[in-house]
């Protein structure tokens, strides 16, 4: 038997195990090879902070040409921010953005609903939030937040949150980079696809060594614990990184298996749950309207259980533009967060800690809890039922937050991946973000076409339902002419700048 035919099957073509510079640069070529035949992944590549990094072992070099400033180094950009970019490249701005179907935005509407409380109208000055507040928050909105959880999800439980389990931050991401700032040299799990801004933080945040977990659509994305405890003796994972319900593909861990990887935090490993969207849940049953999920119900002692919940005023209130949110978790967490938000951030704004006091009643939660579940559970059957009709069925239907995770895969080709998809609805007015942009990739190496996610698209039906319908009928629009055999005009021609083409050459 020859020695080819005894190797075990390798992603590298010179030897099985660690890649060499040969395997490097055969990559780096398949890379190019068909990437460069797609004028939208150009595109995305161009883009500053898009460009494969170096990989491990290689010299970390930087490109004159894209880093001017000596020491500085772009991450890359979020979804929303790349596709608000090219959006602006094709017509998109503020002043006209009613003229636009923005499918791609994540966040929900911020108008009334039906039955909901009335929206805040006026903030509060008084003299004292003038001064700074506390790097930590203030003291009575902690303790609004600390009782909130414990009324939803810690009744009849001996160990209670206190103000000194909560911090309060400028935003998600801002609470997400101080627990990333206080966190040393670990390994981290995290999930393909999850919330793009991971990508950002674990290319940032050099202590924290990424290791991925590919969920798998044949599973509904499904989280595998067991396979998670495993993965903790065999790969010595100290930190769980995770959105829950998840975005993008709109499914939630709750229940037994929610409880067995809170369980996970009294094993030497610490689990970060993003839950911003734990009250976007949509039971089949009405008696259950108005619940929520949460790691909290399933901490047994809230300053030994090394859980780190981070949620707030932006998705649930539906108060984006607020930057009130919160990270919950043991004292001792909470004490680090106050010192590196004090380089950080500098912490949250004063008047509007103040102002979101009212929110957090118990009753006025319930209220708003209902009337959200109900108008957005109408809003997403109403969009599935529209993208039936295009013939776009959607393999794992959202369970929960506002998206919907939309495969591509049967469309004529180019319409079948994500990105010319995004480029293509550009045209029309109309924004979603491409898939690939919630691979979490921190070293940008892998190729586009090779991404789990390249095939597909995240909708929000977070809009107005007459902003969904405006998106719908785009997409319509565009699938019906690339079903006509019009997809000769599709996949070039794309703006770079409103100044005209991208003036790529494919």
């Amino acid at each position: 038997m020859s020695r080819s035919s005894t190797r075990p099957n390798s992603a590298y073509p010179s030897r099985s195990g660690t890649p060499s510079l040969r395997d490097v640069v055969h990559g780096v070529m398949k890379i190019f090879h068909h990437e460069k035949e797609s004028e939208a992944h150009q595109i995305f590549r161009q883009q500053v902070g898009h460009q494969p990094k170096p990989a491990l072992g290689l010299p970390q070099t930087i490109n004159p040409d894209e880093e001017t400033v000596p020491g500085i180094e772009h991450p890359g950009s979020t979804g929303v921010i790349y596709c608000s970019d090219r959006a602006i490249a094709n017509g998109f701005n503020y002043a006209n953005s009613h003229e636009w179907a923005n499918l791609g935005q994540g966040a929900p509407e911020v108008g009334p609903i039906p039955n909901a409380p009335p929206r805040p109208q006026n903030i509060p000055l008084p003299v004292d939030s003038l001064e700074y507040a506390p790097t930590t928050g203030v003291k009575a909105l902690r303790e609004a937040v600390a009782n909130l959880y414990n009324d939803n999800y810690r009744k009849g439980k001996a160990s209670q949150y206190t103000y000194e389990n909560v911090c309060i931050v400028p935003g998600g991401r801002a609470g997400l980079s101080r627990v990333a700032a206080v966190i040393g040299d670990v390994y981290c799990s995290y999930q393909v696809p999850d919330y793009t801004a991971y990508d950002q933080v674990l290319s940032a945040f050099k202590r924290l060594v990424p290791v991925p977990t590919a969920l798998d659509p044949k599973n509904k994305y499904r989280l595998d614990i067991e396979q998670t405890k495993k993965d903790i003796l065999t790969q010595g994972l100290a930190v769980v990184i995770a959105s829950n319900p998840r975005n993008p593909t709109g499914q939630v861990i709750a229940g037994k298996e929610l409880k067995e990887l809170v369980s996970l935090s009294r094993e030497n490993t610490t689990i970060i749950l993003d839950e911003f969207y734990s009250w976007y849940i949509y039971p089949d049953s009405e008696k259950d309207i108005g619940k929520s999920v949460s790691s909290a119900e399933y901490v047994e002692d809230v300053n030994s259980d090394s859980v780190v919940i981070i949620d707030g005023l932006t998705k649930n209130w539906r108060l984006p533009g607020w930057r009130v949110c919160w990270v919950i978790g043991p004292k001792n967490l909470i004490t680090a967060l106050s010192q590196s938000g004090s380089f950080l951030d500098g912490g949250a704004n004063h008047p509007m800690q103040l102002a979101a006091l009212p929110l957090l009643e118990p009753e006025r939660v319930k209220l708003e809890k209902t009337s959200l579940q109900r108008h957005f559970k109408a809003k997403r059957d109403h969009v599935l039922k529209r993208l039936h009709a295009l013939h776009l069925d959607v393999d794992v239907p959202p369970q929960a937050t506002f998206y919907i995770w939309l495969n591509l895969e049967k469309l004529p080709p180019p319409l079948n991946n994500g990105l010319t998809f995004f480029e293509e609805l550009l045209k029309e007015q109309t924004i979603v973000i491409p898939g690939i942009f919630f691979d979490i990739n921190p070293a940008h190496r892998r190729n586009l076409f090779n991404s789990p996610c390249h095939h597909y698209v995240r909708l929000s039906f977070g809009p107005p339902i007459e902003d969904l319908d405006k998106g719908i009928d785009a997409i319509g629009r565009v699938v019906a002419a690339a079903r006509l055999g019009g997809t000769k005009k599709m996949g070039h021609s794309y703006k770079k700048s409103l100044e005209g083409s991208s003036g790529i050459n494919i």
